[in-house]
């Protein structure tokens, strides 16, 4: 009698499950979405989850799950979950992470399911970011720039000039402003450069810099020029000529400087614009930090980055429904409290305008200035980067940092070698 039964309640789970797409819906046919965020900051958390709320509140016959996600591990887990046909419906994820995706048909092409008023919002130049072919693969929604984090004390001590967007410091300047304020035990600067590539060329873009170009025929080659070496002679001529900037910090994460930050061993770190939340949570008392921005090239103050951005799975059954909803966290008030919460800046031109978004304090009115000289970062659409990146440059760049290796040496192994790896992508 247990075994009949057992067999009968069997057969109508699988009944039922046959019944619910899946398991994905509501037998009564409300639609259940998945969304992965990345969301990791308390405060990013809480606006993240508030607005899956309020969604939900609103829109009964679409329920929304929020799944959490890990930017330490997001690549791997995404394939996986892509292979596997499990992939949420809704992703979030940054723009450098997805070319790969995009062309691997893991992604859909949004380019038919957004409203006009969002692609109206997002300048073209963000676009680009998530543009793979003549596909768009996601919504770039968060983004921020390099900045300089300085004692503000050490700098009103010292009589240096303190640049602003409208008078940034020259690549030149930065370096003879460094060697001021180094002396008894405290550089100037410290860069932490544990991840070198990243900072490396999109810091370059002010300089001109490129390095990845690609042909008539679209593939993609590495050239190390002139304007590709300002950047990385700079840190390393502080580091090994000036001894402005602390050689320790190097393999050094952005978190693992602040400490001698706050210390004064360090009147300078150049950081994420999102690590401010950190320095206002950690700095001790009384201690005075102010946003500089990053030194400007023949470019001025262009720079590259990869925003944050949200996607549709390629397999999602629901994604007109996804993309109303992508559409929802990205109405302009939506997107200035997700770029509160992460301490970060919107892509939106209407949310760019809040008034939050302009205030002095924490340094927010110097980010919102940078906006508008936010670049696709270079290697956005590089097929094969990642182990470009991982297996070249990162060692390449790191021996040069260091004193280890001369430029013509880095330069060869950037093109050579970089080179060979880049072409297995590009058959």
């Amino acid at each position: 009698m247990r075994t009949r039964t057992a067999t009968l309640l069997l057969s109508l789970a699988l009944l039922l499950a046959g019944c619910t797409d899946g398991g994905d819906d509501s037998a009564d046919g409300r639609v259940t979405l998945r969304f992965q965020s990345l969301a990791w900051q308390e405060e990013s958390v809480a606006a993240t989850k508030e607005l899956v709320r309020e969604w939900n509140a609103t829109h009964p016959d679409v329920r929304v799950e929020y799944v959490q996600g890990s930017w330490d591990s997001v690549h791997d887990q995404l394939l996986t979950s892509f292979e596997g046909g499990e992939a949420p419906d809704v992703i979030h994820d940054a723009s450098d992470d997805l070319a790969d995706f995009a062309y691997g048909g893991y992604l859909a092409d949004l380019s038919d399911l957004l409203p006009e008023r969002l692609e109206a919002d997002i300048p073209r130049r963000t676009w680009e970011t998530v543009t793979f072919g003549d596909g768009v693969y996601g919504v770039p929604f968060l983004q921020e720039p390099r900045v300089l984090i300085a004692n503000a004390d050490l700098l009103r001590e010292s009589g240096v000039r303190i640049p602003t967007p409208e008078r940034p410091w020259t690549w030149p300047e930065f370096r003879r402003v460094t060697q001021q304020l180094s002396g008894d035990g405290r550089y100037g600067v410290a860069w932490p450069l544990k991840e070198p590539v990243s900072a490396t060329l999109n810091l370059s873009l002010s300089t001109g810099g490129q390095l990845f170009h690609r042909g008539a025929d679209g593939k993609v080659t590495v050239r190390f020029e002139e304007a590709d070496q300002v950047v990385p002679r700079t840190v390393r001529d502080q580091v090994n000529t000036d001894h402005s900037a602390s050689a320790t910090t190097l393999g050094s994460g952005g978190s693992d400087t602040l400490p001698g930050f706050f210390a004064g061993k360090y009147a300078m770190v150049p950081l994420g614009f999102a690590y401010r939340q950190q320095i206002e949570q950690q700095a001790p008392d009384g201690f005075d930090w102010q946003v500089l921005p990053a030194p400007a090239g023949a470019e001025g103050l262009d720079q590259g980055v990869s925003p944050q951005t949200l996607s549709i799975a390629e397999d999602s059954p629901h994604k007109e429904e996804a993309a109303a909803f992508v559409d929802f966290l990205l109405q302009p008030d939506n997107m200035v409290r997700l770029a509160l919460g992460d301490w970060m800046l919107p892509t939106g031109t209407e949310a760019l305008k809040d008034p939050a978004l302009h205030t002095a304090e924490h340094g927010w009115a110097t980010g919102t200035a940078l906006a508008a000289h936010l670049r696709p970062a270079p290697a956005q659409s590089v097929r094969g980067y990642p182990e470009w990146k991982d297996k070249v440059a990162t060692p390449a760049l790191q021996e040069y940092y260091s004193g280890a290796i001369g430029l013509g040496e880095l330069r060869g192994r950037l093109e050579n070698d970089g080179n060979l790896v880049l072409a297995r992508y590009q058959r």
